[in-house]
């Protein structure tokens, strides 16, 4: 039984280590962002109040998303476990989430933050070019195209998000270390905080989360 929270900047590459983690112990892998999505398009009650917020351009209120949650722990395929990526984001959330765990008889085993120091993350996101037309991705350095800013699959013109840019990436970071400070104080004082380093082979990183979920 693994109930664990992925925690990580962008570009760290938690997304991916949810991925892996989903496989390797069978158990959901719960993107908030995806369970929002689909409380929306399934038009169930929650949903339909998160979706009038999100009209109005506004962000969901905690409380909303915490029932959004609660409704996919109690889905069959979360029974033995799940792992929470992009929820928390606050300690807020956090404290939220710890109150209607309790109240369905959860716990949250353990809360792993994949860290990678910002000058590496600048340069794998900041390198990061997509095709307008196909949309395959590159990056500058770890997978350029074979002609500068020209798609290898389809020709199309390679360009640069504006997320993507140097400047908007440091803004992101900095806004993320702010926001995830007090989350990692909260859960390191609940004594389930680990800390991986995410500047490896992604092999490697799991390695690592997996031996923390052994170890009990």
């Amino acid at each position: 039984m693994t109930r664990m929270v992925l925690l990580g900047p962008p570009g760290a590459g938690k997304g991916t280590q949810g991925q892996m983690l989903s496989q390797r112990l069978g158990i959901p892998q719960i993107a908030t962002g995806d369970i929002l999505r689909n409380a929306v398009a399934n038009g169930t009650d929650i949903g339909l109040k998160a979706k009038s917020y999100m009209d109005a351009g506004d962000l969901v209120p905690d409380e909303i998303m915490v029932e959004i949650i609660r409704e996919r722990l109690q889905e069959p395929d979360a029974q033995q476990g799940y792992i929470l990526d992009g929820f928390p984001r606050t300690v807020a959330q956090a404290e939220a989430l710890d109150e209607m765990l309790e109240a369905i008889g959860q716990r949250l085993d353990r809360v792993v933050h994949v860290d990678v120091d910002n000058e590496t993350l600048v340069e794998r996101l900041s390198g990061r070019l997509i095709c307008r037309d196909c949309g395959a991705t590159y990056h500058v350095r770890f997978h350029p195209p074979a002609k500068d800013r020209v798609c290898d699959e389809c020709g199309g013109e390679l360009y640069q998000r504006e997320d993507d840019q140097e400047e908007t990436v440091r803004s992101r970071l900095e806004v993320f270390a702010e926001r995830t400070q007090p989350l990692v104080d909260y859960y390191r004082q609940q004594g389930i905080y680990h800390k991986v380093d995410g500047d490896r082979e992604p092999e490697t990183v799991l390695g690592d989360i997996l031996r923390l979920t052994e170890a009990g």
